[in-house]
């Protein structure tokens, strides 16, 4: 999956040079020419071979035959398949509480006993037996999220702090023997043998790795000080393109240099990332206006017509805005549409509270939309279209609600993790639609709901995703606990530097 998450990467892509305001002051140009999208750079394509896992499967009988002794590394195994949707709790809170302990049950298995890191999925039912059912590998970003469902878990009295520390302390000290580079963890690497399995430094991936190293300081300062001095380490003007005034997707080590393509999209998961670099003060503030709201109304392949796009002037900056308009509802486009790019964020920064005139609007607006969307447009009986499994469990791919996005994505599987997102922003629809998932359609394991599902043909794709399941875990610890983990997230110093510089724009006046 290395491949499809670096194709995903590449999804909030813009190689353009004059969409925002233009230095000298006047309306940019925008050529379909310059936006890039879905397209993975060529630096991506050659793959980095772990050199001591290809002998140890070797010595094993080769790779298939060593699969038996990759899955006696995890932490567990489910022992059923499918739960009864129809058992499970009727009251809301109590569905809630059930679908979290599932869900970390699961997390807390899809472990490297040895290493300590998550691994990145397990295929239950693949569809194709040359399909390895365990990826043992891992992202950053996957271990970024680990630390903050860890701090999650602690607060809704699923594991007790010592226990929790020992565990951080443990994969603390794997990442301390990790081939780094300049301080910066490179986006992969084989959770059985510790090897790098890539040649990029990402910058959204490191910003997950960040947010979680930010929640876990908060959250457990027995071990303070060496996640501080792994945050220290990073770098954000590595990333940052001054000329552009927008991070790049990341550092290549070989051949040595940056990426072709920058984060352009303001209302993207990589938002997190900016608002990151802009605290530490890596990064001036000048950046966070230098993304894209809206789009020319001359870029003639946008899914809208931009409404009320002007000049606008925030805390000195300058910058157009505008915004899209379906039905009524009136939002700021992502990239792709999907509720990934929306809400994501939501997971350690509560935009509805801290940023309701612009972050928190739009996050409501993107729920609104993809609810109506689904069950209005496509008719469908659940929603939330973002990436994931194919509900035929064919590999991974991106969906999401076309009009959401500035190109937007199609319509296809239904994830789990697109609702739980919701709760940041709808609890209420967010739980009804997750129970709907739950019991009309055969989606529930003993690890939670599975990554996606086609409710047109019933199909579902047995497999857990960490980063998918780390998703619906924190949101849902996060609604179970009043925002505890959002809370140590505001609380830690970087944050509060940054918090000005976004609270001051309004989307929609």
């Amino acid at each position: 999956m290395p491949a499809a998450r670096l194709l995903l990467l590449a999804a909030t892509a813009l190689l353009l040079a004059g969409c925002p305001l233009g230095r000298d002051g006047s309306e940019p140009t925008c050529d379909v020419g310059d936006v890039v999208g879905g397209i993975t750079e060529p630096a991506a394509l050659a793959p980095v071979v772990p050199v001591r896992k290809k002998a140890w499967e070797a010595a094993l009988g080769g790779e298939i035959a060593a699969r038996p002794h990759i899955r006696a590394r995890l932490a567990g195994w489910p022992a059923r398949l499918r739960v009864d949707g129809r058992s499970l709790p009727a009251s809301d809170r109590a569905f809630a509480e059930r679908l979290a302990r599932d869900t970390w049950r699961g997390l807390e298995a899809m472990v490297d006993r040895e290493h300590h890191l998550p691994i990145d999925h397990v295929h239950l039912a693949p569809r194709d037996d040359r399909v390895p059912p365990v990826g043992d590998y891992t992202n950053v970003a996957s271990v970024g999220l680990a630390m903050i469902a860890l701090a999650g878990a602690v607060e809704i009295g699923l594991v007790e702090r010592p226990d929790a520390v020992a565990r951080l302390a443990a994969t603390l000290d794997t990442l301390d023997g990790l081939e780094t580079h300049d301080g910066f963890f490179f986006t992969y690497y084989d959770t059985t043998s510790l090897e790098r399995t890539s040649r990029l430094l990402s910058f959204v991936d490191t910003s997950w790795l960040a947010a979680g190293l930010i929640v876990a300081r908060q959250s457990f300062p027995e071990v303070a000080g060496r996640l501080t001095a792994m945050l220290e380490r990073i770098d954000w003007r590595l990333f940052y393109d001054p000329r552009a005034g927008r991070m790049v997707h990341g550092w290549w080590v070989d051949p040595g240099g940056p990426s072709i393509y920058h984060y352009g999209v303001l209302y993207a998961e990589s938002r997190l990332g900016s608002l990151i670099a802009i605290g530490t003060g890596d990064v001036p503030e000048e950046h966070w206006f230098r993304m894209v709201r809206t789009f020319p109304p001359a870029c003639g392949w946008q899914t809208q017509v931009p409404v009320d796009r002007r000049r606008e002037v925030v805390r000195g900056h300058e910058f157009f805005g505008g915004h899209y308009v379906w039905e009524g509802v009136p939002y700021v486009p992502s990239w792709g549409g999907s509720m990934f790019e929306a809400l994501m964020p939501t997971l350690v920064l509560d935009e509805p509270r801290l940023v309701p005139a612009s972050l928190g609007a739009n996050g409501r607006a993107h729920v609104l939309v993809q609810r109506r969307w689904a069950t209005a447009r496509l008719g469908l009986p659940v929603w939330g279209l973002s990436p994931s499994m194919r509900p035929d469990g064919d590999g991974y791919g991106e969906y999401g609600v076309h009009v959401l996005g500035s190109l937007g994505y199609g319509p296809g599987a239904i994830a789990p993790h697109a609702s739980a997102l919701a709760l940041a922003v709808d609890p209420e629809a967010a739980l009804a639609n997750l129970r709907a998932i739950a019991t009309r359609f055969d989606t529930y394991g003993e690890w939670g709901l599975y990554d996606a599902l086609d409710p047109l043909r019933g199909t579902v794709a047995r497999s857990y995703l960490t980063l998918d399941q780390a998703m619906t875990f924190i949101a849902l610890a996060n609604h179970l606990c009043g925002g505890c983990v959002q809370a140590r997230f505001a609380a830690d110093p970087v944050v509060a530097r940054a918090l000005p510089v976004v609270t001051a724009e309004r989307f929609f006046e």
